[in-house]
């Protein structure tokens, strides 16, 4: 998770690594519970991860700090649509009316599908090479992305754009197995299987429904 990690980072922990003084609390307090928000999420214990993210805001709220706390917002949006949930992002962009930040702009523009009014440079360099490149060879760029997390949502706003195909779908769903998200996972086993039965890929649906059902069986005692 380190490209949304180091975006945390960069936007609540300007300090970090720099050698001076240590960030006051409600900087560290932030950027730790943020990622433990992501963590969370991605693993679909979705009780634990909101309580977190609440916290996360307290922190920056109960400092005052408006570009901070939208930041935060702008993060949560992005871990939700790499979960393929249609997050609008309208917390972030109340909060963004009252202090614009150029940066943060391009990144809501990027998670919102509005790739074509992005000032691209604006963007972490991981998101860069899929914004660039014409929309009929940007499901070749994703494999590219090294990063896990970065490579997921990349899938997900590729899905949503109506560019992706079943080698997308493939990918978002190795990348989720592998890191143990459980949640994203889940979602992208279920589009597979669905897109195997309109086939008539017998075999391929029900290996695919075996580990829907592996995965659902995880999740249970979260959703008790």
């Amino acid at each position: 998770m380190k490209p949304l990690l180091a975006l945390a980072c960069l936007f609540l922990l300007s300090a970090c690594g720099s050698g001076g003084p240590p960030p006051p609390d409600w900087k560290t307090d932030s950027a730790d519970l943020i990622e433990r928000y992501k963590k969370h999420a991605l693993l679909g214990e979705n009780t634990l991860a909101e309580r977190y993210f609440q916290q996360a805001v307290a922190a920056t709220g109960g400092a005052g700090r408006v570009t901070e706390t939208a930041r935060l917002w702008l993060v949560r949006c992005a871990t939700r649509r790499a979960m393929l949930i249609d997050d609008a992002c309208h917390e972030y962009a109340d909060l963004a009316r009252i202090e614009p930040n150029t940066a943060d702009q391009a990144y809501y523009l990027f998670l919102t599908l509005r790739w074509d009014a992005i000032d691209i440079g604006q963007l972490p360099k991981q998101h860069r090479d899929l914004v660039s490149t014409p929309s009929g060879a940007r499901r070749a760029s994703l494999s590219k992305i090294e990063d896990p997390l970065a490579r997921l949502l990349g899938a997900s706003l590729l899905v949503m754009r109506q560019e992706s195909d079943d080698a997308t779908l493939v990918l978002a769903s190795d990348t989720a197995s592998a890191q143990g998200w459980r949640q994203p996972l889940l979602t992208y086993l279920k589009l597979q299987e669905k897109q195997a039965a309109s086939q008539g890929q017998a075999d391929e649906s029900a290996r695919l429904a075996r580990r829907i059902q592996l995965v659902e069986e995880s999740l249970l005692p979260l959703r008790k």
